[in-house]
């Protein structure tokens, strides 16, 4: 690896790199990844291709008051040999009035989008399938209030039998029915 220069090694790792989603949000219904989830999946790389990266963070300050702080993130791979660096930044701004959450976790909110997004786009990760790009949050997802319950011995429990049977996933249902907690023990036992 170190016949190749820092394009090549940011190259080959763009094209390998696969960062899991193991964020769950409730309200959307939908798994997304973290910036940790990218930084601990960067680790391997850092040695196989002899590189390092590095986030910075700074506020914008802007001459009116009115307007909305903004957060900047740089993401940059850094070549070992520290003659060579590579860098992509994302601009964020901060919710001061995002509701239920206190200032340092609205600014901590913005900084780990701020973070995720420099990371997509140094490591080119397409979020397009990510609920994150294309969540409707209160548009299309049914409130539980708007769930039929499924029942034991009709038709839709005994599809939801089946759905499970070929290795479907307990959480669609519970996206489609409200289940009591008999239903909900019964549709567990099957596997």
């Amino acid at each position: 690896m170190k016949d190749l220069n820092l394009n090549q090694k940011l190259s080959l790792i763009q094209k390998e790199f696969k960062a899991n989603k193991s964020k769950f949000n409730s309200f959307g219904k939908y798994n997304f990844r973290s910036a940790e989830d990218i930084l601990e999946a960067l680790k391997p790389y850092n040695e196989k291709y002899q590189v390092s990266f590095v986030i910075t963070e700074k506020m914008i300050r802007m001459q009116d008051q009115n307007i909305i702080p903004m957060m900047q993130s740089t993401a940059t791979i850094y070549d070992n040999n520290g003659v060579n660096e590579i860098s992509a930044t994302a601009i964020v701004g901060v919710d001061l009035n995002q509701k239920g959450m206190q200032v340092p976790q609205q600014f901590g909110s913005a900084s780990s989008y701020a973070k995720k997004y420099a990371l997509g786009n140094l490591l080119l990760i397409d979020d397009t399938q990510d609920a994150d790009a294309t969540n409707k949050h209160d548009k299309e997802v049914k409130a539980e209030d708007d769930l039929k319950w499924l029942n034991k011995n009709t038709p839709e429990f005994n599809k939801a039998i089946e759905y499970l049977k070929n290795g479907g996933n307990i959480a669609n249902i519970e996206n489609k029915y409200k289940l009591a907690k008999a239903v909900k023990d019964e549709l567990l036992k099957v596997k």
